[in-house]
């Protein structure tokens, strides 16, 4: 019996240092993917700003317009930033509480919703951004980031091992 779990923990344990490969990638992929959309929908709402601006004040936000620039510039040089992998805890902290106050404004039903049909909250317009922003902000950008670039060459910080432990 003995035998058997040891060689079931070294199974488990090969799997899991072969698995801990696809951190950085995966990272870098929710980084490229998100952040480039999110730039797409900044890019689309600064030229359509009588149109967002509008919405923002059906929605009854204080100053609408400059809301709406505000919000717009955080998706697009937000989602360059955090595709970039640069300032990437920060931006996804302040995109997190982005995608937060976009349910809180614009999406109450689908928030209320969160527990009693989950479908309609992750159906939601914010939910992907959202989600990728929690990824990078408690995992961090990986190594193929700008981020960890810098703190290589400007903080002369050793390069992570290749399973990011």
């Amino acid at each position: 019996m003995n035998r058997l779990l040891t060689t079931t923990k070294s199974w488990h344990d090969t799997f899991c240092h072969y698995a801990d490969y696809l951190q950085h990638p995966f990272l870098l992929f929710v980084r490229l993917y998100w952040g480039v959309q999110l730039m797409q929908s900044g890019w689309g709402k600064l030229h359509n700003l009588d149109k967002v601006t509008d919405f923002f004040t059906s929605l009854n936000l204080p100053m609408p317009h400059q809301m709406a620039v505000i919000i717009s510039c955080l998706e697009f040089f937000g989602g360059f930033l955090l595709a970039a992998g640069l300032f990437s805890r920060l931006i996804s902290f302040v995109l997190t509480i982005n995608m937060i106050s976009a349910y809180v404004t614009a999406d109450k039903e689908a928030l209320h919703s969160i527990f009693s049909d989950p479908d309609k909250f992750t159906a939601a317009a914010p939910y992907v951004f959202l989600i990728a922003s929690l990824i990078v902000f408690i995992f961090g950008p990986g190594v193929f980031s700008l981020d960890a670039l810098a703190d290589r060459f400007f903080w002369k910080t050793p390069p992570a091992n290749k399973t990011g432990a």
